[in-house]
């Protein structure tokens, strides 16, 4: 199983949330991480705007493929392939990139975090480390029971 993150870059939490909802990720031909996103893998999603920050986290239930036509009437977003989405989970409030930040590099000694916290994701899907991913994780829980 592997880990990532999935930027959402192209509009708001409500378009993000559209993607959940539907469970379906547009994954552009560029990608990537395109050709390594398997079942099984699981996904952070991020919001790219100061209102956003971390709003979710799924499971990939399929491998990037081109959209069947049921799924292309069905998908609300773009993109001509894509993966299906299992285990949506849903956070709201979401969580800021900051709180993230600080809980995986509360040294702010690793210049990669350091980078993507200040510039934002240069990609619409970027791997992540399974302690990253269990650290916003958690915090999305904790800021979803309070």
């Amino acid at each position: 199983m592997a880990h990532y993150l999935f930027n959402f870059s192209e509009g708001g939490r409500e378009e993000a949330a559209a993607l959940l909802d539907a469970k379906m990720w547009g994954i552009g031909g560029d990608e990537r991480h395109r050709d390594a996103l398997a079942p099984g893998d699981v996904a952070l999603v991020f919001v790219a705007t100061p209102e956003g920050g971390f709003i979710g986290r799924v499971g990939l239930a399929t491998e990037v493929h081109e959209w069947t036509r049921g799924e292309a009437d069905a998908y609300p977003g773009g993109s001509p392939s894509g993966v299906l989405l299992s285990d949506v989970e849903r956070w709201e409030p979401a969580v800021p990139m900051t709180t993230v930040v600080q809980r995986i590099d509360p040294t702010g000694s690793n210049p990669l975090v350091q980078a993507n916290a200040a510039h934002g994701f240069s990609s619409g899907v970027v791997r992540i480390t399974p302690d990253e991913y269990e650290a916003a994780l958690t915090l999305g829980r904790e800021a979803r029971d309070t």
